[in-house]
């Protein structure tokens, strides 16, 4: 198995493209479970598949989305044909506006309601985009890129599979998939195709990695039916479920459960509201008549004849439910409320899930979640049909994508294990570049990959020092220091004058460490030292460490030396 860019000691930048050759890019996705980007290059032309992000988490404060990281395709946005979207979750598509505001003319290709979805959210941004729907078993040349599109089965409708064929080699893309077989639209993932194509030839396989180390086979979206109806038979009072914004299927069954159980229901929050309305519009998602209501209409209703649906199931700090449980909503969640959790828990999150949950149950809530009840299925193939697949489609190498690094390193062992050579399965990390001459695929290299932050209007210009100046402010506090120093004796004239905030000792503890700050001054002005830069490198250092080694806390030093 190849070793990972990341694990080398230096960045080992990849030689100039081979000719006749395919290259792979992973511009994310690799090593976590967001913002999936993929580049293919050959023949000077560039295709994209998928561009999404990847949510914070409490190492990010302030942050609101992280985007792939763009600099490789500086200089190259005319070479890009395409962005091909699998399909419509924020993992796959939220970063396609960041990337038409460099070059709003790149065409985008995908399904109906994936178009539909980021059409919708381009039209905020204030983009119109070039687009070109596709479908199962439709073929599209794209310059020096031939492509077919297969049906997969996934947690959200209208999910496809890419398969490229290019004068260097073939490469089947998965995108996110599982082996429903019986999916409530009854779309099924195509084998059929997977197994044509095999035939025809894979020289590289990209695999969804998210389940690889769940054994068996994911359980089919049906099964949870019951468990929702339980929910609904049992319930008190109200009814709030929480869901991905982009979950048709989940949403339906919902609805379906509140028409059997006399219930109204309303959505809650825009992205809810947008493409729950898109999903219906388009006839992906089945409204029962009289069961959907506008949310103002809640208050008259009685309690045990309404159903909210909203988006915070992973515990996002501005959702909507964790703003229920923090009481600053208009919906107040009371006792014998009934909260429902109906997605998985993405790898990152569970702190800010469990805090969402201990939130509502001190509200007085019942929270039902997947922890412990059968009110969620994954979205992902696990163990059991990845081996199926790798036995139809044979490829001739395979690339793992799609998750954490003990995700793709279990999927890689399920491909040896199905004949594939280990030195053919190739896990990388973001940045990774792959070539693919005659057949065979090899990490070559890798180019530079960090996070790029949103954070409110700004793209990029957070960078990790002021990410660590925040989490020091939030977990240490801060202490000031405020000198005086006479411009004409270069004594000091006022101060040290030290406040502390955020931080949990008294005031005057912080009294002991004054001489000390004078004593370290004036042996510094005495040794001619006048440098205002300098003296608060002094202030900063002195108080650092004795505040490290007395109290053993790292606050941020703020001094302030002032010549009067």
């Amino acid at each position: 198995m190849t070793t990972p860019p990341s694990a080398q000691t230096a960045l080992r930048q990849p030689p100039p493209i081979p000719a006749n050759s395919l290259r792979v890019i992973a511009l994310g996705g690799l090593g976590e479970v967001g913002r999936n980007m993929t580049v293919l290059e050959t023949q000077g032309r560039l295709l994209i598949i998928d561009c999404g992000v990847l949510f914070p988490e409490d190492h990010h404060p302030g942050i609101d989305l992280i985007l792939p990281d763009f600099e490789y395709l500086d200089g190259r946005l005319d070479d890009i044909e395409a962005i091909v979207l699998t399909h419509g979750h924020e993992d796959h598509i939220g970063a396609v506006p960041f990337l038409l505001k460099r070059k709003p003319d790149i065409p985008l290709i995908g399904s109906q309601l994936t178009l539909a979805l980021i059409e919708a959210k381009l039209k905020e941004h204030r983009i119109k985009p070039y687009t070109l729907t596709v479908k199962e078993g439709q073929r599209e040349k794209l310059g020096v890129f031939d492509l077919e599109f297969v049906a997969v089965n996934h947690s959200i409708p209208d999910a496809l599979a890419v398969f490229v064929r290019t004068a260097a080699g073939t490469l089947l893309h998965t995108g996110d998939f599982k082996m429903d077989q019986l999916p409530l639209d009854g779309r099924l993932t195509d084998l059929r195709a997977f197994a044509r194509l095999g035939d025809e030839g894979v020289d590289l396989f990209l695999t969804d990695s998210t389940n690889a180390e769940v054994p068996g086979f994911t359980t089919p979206e049906r099964e949870i039916a019951p468990a929702i109806d339980t929910v609904f038979r049992n319930a008190q009072r109200r009814i709030i479920v929480a869901c991905f914004s982009s979950h048709v299927h989940r949403v339906q069954q919902v609805l379906d459960a509140a028409a059997k159980h006399g219930r109204k229901v309303a959505m809650v929050g825009r992205s809810m509201v947008r493409n729950m309305g898109i999903a219906a519009e388009l006839g992906y998602l089945h409204v029962p008549d009289g069961v959907l209501v506008d949310v103002k209409k809640l208050d008259n209703l009685p309690d045990n004849k309404v159903v909210l649906i909203c988006t915070g199931s992973q515990g996002e700090p501005m959702a909507a439910l964790s703003r229920m449980a923090n009481r600053d909503h208009r919906i107040e969640v009371g006792k014998d409320d009934t909260v429902l959790l109906a997605s998985s828990l993405i790898p990152g999150n569970e702190n800010a899930v469990y805090r969402v949950i201990n939130g509502l149950m001190m509200l007085g809530a019942k929270v039902v979640h997947r922890g412990n009840a059968k009110v969620h299925v994954s979205g992902h193939a696990s163990a059991g049909e990845l081996l199926y697949c790798y036995n139809i489609v044979r490829p001739r190498n395979v690339m793992p994508v799609h998750g954490e690094w003990r995700h793709l390193i279990a999927n890689a062992d399920l491909a040896v294990a199905t004949g594939i050579p280990r030195e053919r399965v190739l896990v990388t990390t973001d940045g990774g570049v792959i070539d693919l001459v005659k057949g065979r695929a090899s990490v070559v290299g890798e180019v530079p990959c960090g996070f790029i932050y949103v954070d409110g209007s700004s793209v990029g210009e957070t960078t990790e020092t002021l990410l660590k100046d925040r989490r020091i402010l939030r977990d240490e506090g801060f202490i000031t220091c405020i000198v005086v120093i006479d411009a004409s004796t270069g004594k000091i004239a006022a101060g040290p004058e030290i406040t502390a905030r955020g931080f949990a000792e008294d005031q005057a503890v912080l009294d002991q460490v004054i001489p000390k700050v004078e004593q370290a001054l004036a042996e510094a002005i005495g040794n001619g030292v006048r440098d205002e830069y300098q003296l608060q490198q002094i202030i900063r250092r002195t108080i650092g460490g004795w505040v490290g080694g007395k109290i053993r806390r790292r606050p941020m030093i703020i001094p302030v030396v002032i010549e009067a």
